[in-house]
């Protein structure tokens, strides 16, 4: 039974209170906790985040290794041939408009906090294991130390983080458009395990919201610090909480109008014209900084991904019993988990007209070429400061992070125009990924219908602004790492379930010549 993507099920309620006012209760709790003791809830965000990494990391890397398999599996077989909507059904995108939309939801902000500060953190701070050098000590490091720092990166940033979108999104798509079903991960969990109590869809799709809002709310936190960070060194504007809450406010409110006006109208053009912003900076820092050595740096950074794939996928820091990986790479993978409820959704809603294969590809691969061709450029021109230049960026990386892109354009001519393209290109992300953030929340809530109303729309954009101001109030960078490992954890499971379901699904349909 196929579905036309800009209609639900009939029937489907447009209003799910239990989902709704559940989910609502557990924010507000977040919130109310971190207002009525700021300084404790600090202390007990940094508490809870170490219990979690230390405790169920592994199951994060587990989780993240078999989401991989599972996608790479769907596109190679026979489900590859399936067409989400049905044989006859056309795409209600172009693949440019597409691929914008589903890059700037699923990772704009990321790679604009991250894209010089992590390459230089791990340069200067690399991991106490078997592929950190031990002359990492030495004031300039050493070219190995630079290569492992990129080798890092790519993993955080490559295919086991799209891996989680492709496939919670796959699995949602299928269902409401070639089963007829509502864009909900209840109806997903329904359709696959039909004896799943009730009860269970809602909690999950309760976790699916507070996954979703504090993921998200997550972003906007390290975007709003590094605006500020930007504004103070343009127009002096001081870095404080203050600061910081009015800047959430204001790009709040502009996610709230952008959310009103609905997908076509408002997230789409944002997502355009902030794609088409940040690959004209990208250009800039390619042309002006060393060219030829980022071309030599690309290639070289893809083949040392490609060998130390399964070795970097599998590593769980066992034997030396550090904490680098918890800071890190267990973070990125509750931090994409948490996510994967809103960005799956998302590309799932936008994703009509695709077969499971070019789903697949796409999702996998077109976002993962370009997020590597951007940490090559920012990161290698960074490591080549450190590396055959002045220097100076390990200090100011280690001192600040929101800092450290703007430390970076500091090396370059036209640093202010940068700079301020820069800050222009953070607000852009900030606000599709707010506004899309609220679209797939209120579609949650309201039961998986397409076109959740205008008043679910913005109650939870304003959430979401909220929950970022008062994570960052009361414990900083911390409370928001906290916030996305906590959701992240749990949903890792409903994953691995959504996972096996799914391959059952499309055998069935491929078997029964169903498309």
């Amino acid at each position: 039974m196929a579905s036309n993507p800009s209609t639900g099920s009939s029937d489907a309620p447009a209003f799910k209170p239990s989902v709704f006012f559940g989910a609502i209760a557990v924010i507000g709790l977040f919130i109310l906790a971190a207002f009525a003791n700021p300084d404790l809830a600090a202390e007990r965000f940094g508490a809870v985040q170490s219990v979690a990494t230390h405790s169920f990391g592994w199951l994060l890397i587990l989780t993240v290794n078999i989401l991989l398999v599972a996608c790479i599996f769907l596109a190679v077989t026979r489900t590859g041939e399936l067409r989400l909507g049905g044989k006859d059904a056309k795409p209600q995108y172009s693949r440019a408009t597409w691929f914008a939309m589903l890059f700037s939801a699923g990772m704009g902000i990321g790679l604009m906090f991250y894209g010089v500060a992590e390459p230089v953190m791990h340069f200067s701070n690399p991991p106490a294991s078997a592929f950190s050098n031990p002359n990492a000590s030495l004031p300039r490091g050493l070219a190995g130390n630079a290569q492992h720092a990129m080798g890092l990166v790519f993993l955080h940033w490559g295919l086991h983080a799209w891996a989680i979108y492709a496939l919670i999104g796959l699995g949602l798509a299928y269902v409401a458009f070639n089963r007829g079903l509502n864009l909900s991960i209840g109806s997903f969990l329904s359709a696959c395990f039909p004896k799943i109590p009730s009860w269970l869809v809602d909690v999950i799709d309760i976790l699916a919201i507070v996954a979703t809002v504090c993921g998200v709310a997550a972003s906007l936190g390290f975007g709003a610090s590094q605006v500020n960070a930007g504004l103070d060194l343009l127009a002096g504007v001081p870095e404080n909480g203050l600061s910081k809450a009015i800047i959430i406010a204001i790009i709040t409110a502009m996610a709230t109008l952008s959310v009103a006006l609905g997908l076509d109208t408002g997230i789409k053009r944002l997502s355009e014209i902030n794609m088409g912003l940040a690959v004209a900076l990208m250009i800039a820092v390619f042309v002006l900084g060393p060219t030829v050595f980022l071309l030599d740096a690309f290639v070289q950074n893809i083949g040392y991904y490609v060998q130390r794939f399964v070795y970097l996928s599998t590593w769980t820091e066992t034997y030396n019993r550090g904490d680098w990986q918890t800071n890190w790479t267990i973070f990125y993978w509750a931090w994409w988990i948490s996510w994967s409820p809103f960005v799956g959704i998302f590309i799932a809603r936008i994703s009509y007209g695709r077969t499971v294969r070019e789903f697949l590809g796409g999702v996998l691969f077109v976002p993962v070429l370009f997020t590597f061709v951007w940490m090559t450029i920012f990161g290698d021109s960074a490591l080549y400061i450190e590396l055959f230049g002045h220097g100076g960026l390990s200090a100011a990386v280690n001192d600040s992070m929101p800092d450290a892109l703007f430390a970076f354009f500091a090396h370059y001519p036209f640093a202010e125009f940068l700079s301020g393209l820069a800050i222009l290109i953070v607000t852009t992300f900030f606000v599709t990924s707010a506004d899309s953030g609220a679209l797939v929340t209120a579609m949650i809530a309201s039961g998986g219908h397409h076109h959740a109303g205008f008043v679910p729309r913005v109650t939870w954009a304003i959430a979401i602004g909220i929950l970022a101001g008062t994570l960052l109030w009361a414990g900083g960078l911390t409370a928001l790492q906290t916030a996305a490992i906590v959701t992240g954890l749990p949903f890792a499971l409903v994953l691995l379930a959504m996972a096996w379901g799914l391959i059952r699904m499309l055998y069935c349909d491929v078997n029964r010549k169903i498309n």
